[in-house]
């Protein structure tokens, strides 16, 4: 992309990169395609394709053919949601897309609510994240033990960091592009899903203007699932020191100023009693 692109990206989607990691989503991506185009017909999209066997990768190439906009990022073997979403940011930047989703290509995030992403980065957010947990947000087809541990991993990671967000581990997102290039990609944790907590943690640090939007997330019905309950206890566990240490931080920054104001006011009180 060449051309003087504006600070707001358009109701339907022009100038905007939708990263989509997929590994055998041969059932579900030509739909999920169809569909964000029926929402978003500006938008481009970027297939970031772990080599899947059951030709998924394959048929982006000859979807392509004659669609200016779609993409496809090959690589040799499956890596990992983590860098996956990576590499596909990065690809991002590198042409020149001023806003970059991301979403899964199981169905789980619908394209219909793409608009609620978009809408939010019009009026000024930086990061915005799609959240089953925010009122008006909902999951659907989950059982109840899942709910409950993402549900209570969720109030645990906001507890713990302070970030002030309800759903730190979700993956439908949309990013100003400056927000990327702040952040160090090559330095997010690759821990499977505790790197959607590491990059929302990191941005909230920067400062950025961070928004949740409610979404409805449906559990996929076709294919398999990526994700299994390991994620649970070690995103757990990094968090509680990530949270351990930046609340070492703020004791300490507390401190260091209380005897700045604790010196400063024994020298105003010496200064009026000419001591």
């Amino acid at each position: 992309m060449t051309e003087s692109v504006p600070s707001s990206p358009s109701p339907s989607g022009d100038h905007t990169l939708i990263v989509i990691p997929t590994y055998n989503e041969m059932a579900t991506l030509p739909t999920i395609l169809g569909d964000i185009w029926v929402n978003v017909p500006g938008a481009h999209v970027l297939i970031v394709d772990d080599s899947s066997p059951d030709g998924t990768g394959e048929w982006v190439d000859n979807r392509r053919e004659g669609e200016d906009r779609l993409h496809v990022l090959h690589r040799p073997a499956k890596s990992g949601l983590a860098t996956a979403y990576v590499d596909g940011m990065g690809w991002g930047i590198d042409h020149g897309y001023p806003f970059i989703l991301q979403m899964d290509a199981d169905g789980s995030h619908a394209p219909e609510e793409l608009h609620r992403l978009l809408e939010q980065i019009a009026l000024g957010a930086d990061l915005v994240i799609g959240s089953r947990y925010v009122p008006g947000g909902k999951v659907v087809n989950w059982p109840k033990q899942r709910w409950v541990l993402s549900k209570g991993g969720n109030v645990y990671i906001s507890v713990a960091l302070g970030a002030g967000l309800k759903d730190m581990t979700a993956g439908y997102r949309a990013f100003r592009r400056q927000v990327l290039e702040t952040v160090d990609l090559d330095e997010l944790s690759n821990a499977g899903y505790i790197f959607q907590v590491d990059m929302a943690w990191r941005v909230v640090q920067e400062g950025f203007d961070v928004r949740e939007v409610p979404i409805t997330f449906t559990e996929r019905a076709i294919g398999e699932s990526k994700l299994d309950g390991s994620f649970v206890k070690d995103s757990l566990l990094e968090v509680t020191k990530w949270g351990i240490r930046h609340r070492k931080q703020q004791v300490t920054g507390l401190a260091r100023e209380m005897r700045r104001l604790g010196a400063k006011g024994i020298q105003n009180w010496r200064k009026k009693h000419m001591i």
